[in-house]
């Protein structure tokens, strides 16, 4: 048997490799992938290459952590079925749903420790956002909602969405999502946000303004996710920002870069800009917070919000090639692309 491995072979180019199909070791299983789902973000930064060169691909991914240098595989989203085990391993494992953060591959062996093993309540396709989700239950971990604010989400890609499911949970004063992209925003508004503009047409700053108008204060945010993957959103979200607006961005904009004005209100309002990056948890939690609790809200999330109906696209991994170039060239039409693996028998 073969296992097929996707390769990044050059800027915008990818490949699929037949490799022998490797035996678990004593201490491993052998995983068959069922699922794996393309990130819009950080995954296309590496297919355009505006990866940034000086650093680890991933740092806490063992699979992922050479320097960035083509050829190279990438990827973090693998759902599929524990197929055998080594003479070390559990037997338990074998037939076992699980999740791994794990390059596009049809067949991997990995340590039983590196896997997550999926409850019955969470499907494969829901399973697949298990990535977005952790990062979305990071994002509002780091934001620290409080009842009855006026919170903003920029960007609506797969993070932003989930971000916007897990605020529209919240007893806020207002939700208001900007994206520019029409089925993104339709998707928000089915999630529960007030409104979900494209920013730039008439009469956006009025009607964001009759959302978060209040009889006491201003109409500005007081929590504000930058999820857009575009620097220069940060200097729009700076608009709606008053004082002690916390803007948290959850962007990685890797290679690219904006001009931000940070010379007006910025100081005088004691604005604060927060980063957050789902590899860790803030110190602020982690006293009470681990990555295994952290986990089991992610799964609960998953199995309440559903994201498998954001799929839009599937491909044959032989065709993911097509796959890229359709979230390139046709952003408008997609949600979460997701590759398929040819299925063998257990």
């Amino acid at each position: 048997m073969k296992s097929l491995s996707l390769f990044f072979k050059q800027p915008f180019t990818t490949e699929i490799r037949e490799r022998p199909l490797r035996a678990p070791t004593e201490d491993q299983v052998l995983v068959a992938t069922r699922l794996s789902g393309i990130s819009a973000g950080t995954e296309m930064l590496v297919f355009r290459d505006q990866f940034p060169r000086h650093l680890p691909v991933d740092a806490t991914i063992r699979s992922l952590s050479g320097r960035f240098q083509y050829p190279l595989t990438y990827g973090y989203s693998c759902v599929g079925r524990v197929v055998a085990g080594g003479s070390r391993t559990d037997p338990a494992w074998v037939g076992r749903r699980v999740f791994a953060f794990h390059p596009h591959e049809s067949h991997f062996t990995i340590l039983p420790q590196e896997l997550i093993p999926l409850p019955d309540g969470v499907t494969d396709e829901d399973a697949v956002f298990l990535p977005s989700m952790e990062t979305a239950v990071n994002l509002v971990m780091d934001g620290r909602p409080v009842i009855g604010e006026r919170v903003m989400v920029w960007g609506l890609g797969v993070i932003g969405l989930l971000t916007t499911g897990l605020m529209a949970r919240f007893p806020l004063h207002g939700l208001v999502c900007v994206d520019p992209l029409p089925l993104r925003c339709k998707t928000a508004t089915d999630l529960g946000a007030d409104v979900a503009l494209a920013g730039r047409e008439n009469g956006f700053s009025t009607k964001v303004t009759s959302i978060f108008s209040q009889s006491d204060g201003d109409a500005k945010a007081d929590l504000i996710f930058e999820l857009s993957g575009n620097p220069a959103a940060l200097d729009k979200t700076l608009d709606w920002a008053g004082y002690t607006t916390r803007i948290v961005i959850g962007s990685w904009y890797g290679a690219k870069a904006a001009t931000i004005d940070m010379g007006g209100a910025y100081h005088r309002n004691r604005i604060k800009i927060i980063s957050s990056q789902v590899s860790t948890i803030d110190p602020r939690h982690s006293g009470r917070w681990s990555m295994q609790r952290r986990t089991q809200v992610t799964e609960k999330m998953l199995a309440s919000l559903q994201p498998g109906r954001f799929i839009t696209h599937r491909f044959d991994v032989r065709q993911a090639q097509s796959a890229y170039q359709l979230i390139a060239d046709r952003p408008q039409d997609i949600l979460q692309v997701v590759l398929t693996y040819p299925q063998t028998p257990n």
